[in-house]
């Protein structure tokens, strides 16, 4: 069974158990205000394994599933036996960069909660686009565009909402889970830095 399968299944199981039980899920759910009067910076990871319902679990476990298997892979090629390693660095890491700003941000209102693995689930995907820009992306299944142009409008859209702040969902952490997700990439397999940009300029020439 490969780490990301697992992945879905316990964080599938943890958020379903969490939807009816309020106890649970205050317990587990980013309250900055409780990270920093408490000392509670367990959240920072918990939070990424419960989710605010059905829509929100399983489109970022679909989304996980599709490109974290093919990454897990990737990895094993490139890493060996240490494949594993980065795999679940880049995705749990993944998550906690993604809230740091959140935290910085509401740290003094107790009313802010965040939840979900987005932050992980978009560096892997990030990463993926780092490595292949051109492999195809399906929005709804049926919206298919080049990974790297999918990757700009995604930035775009995450940053503009991120400022409007009008919204439930937190485009932050989907912004700096991306960017994490990519510079893991580059860190970790320098080649994948020339490799993007040829492989873009071959497309477009």
């Amino acid at each position: 069974m490969s780490i990301t399968l697992i992945l879905v299944i316990i964080t599938s199981g943890i958020s379903y158990y969490a939807f009816n039980n309020y106890s649970l899920m205050d317990k587990l759910i980013l309250n900055p205000y409780r990270v920093t009067k408490r000392n509670e910076y367990y959240r920072f990871i918990t939070s990424g394994f419960i989710h605010a319902d059905f829509g929100h679990l399983i489109f970022n476990m679909l989304s996980l599933w599709f490109v974290g298997e093919s990454i897990e892979r990737l990895f094993a090629m490139l890493f060996g036996p240490s494949g594993t390693f980065y795999y679940l660095f880049l995705y749990l890491v993944g998550i906690i960069v993604s809230d740091i700003p959140t935290f910085l941000k509401h740290r003094n209102n107790s009313n802010y909660n965040s939840l979900g693995a987005s932050g992980g689930v978009s560096a892997i995907l990030f990463a993926a686009i780092l490595y292949a820009p051109l492999m195809e992306v399906a929005l709804y299944f049926f919206i298919r565009m080049p990974g790297f142009i999918f990757g700009i409008l995604f930035l775009g859209y995450s940053f503009y909402e991120a400022r409007r702040g009008t919204s439930y969902v937190n485009h932050s952490a989907h912004m700096y889970g991306a960017i994490f997700g990519m510079v893991f990439m580059a860190v970790v397999y320098p080649s994948s830095v020339p490799a993007f940009f040829q492989q873009i300029m071959g497309w477009l020439f």
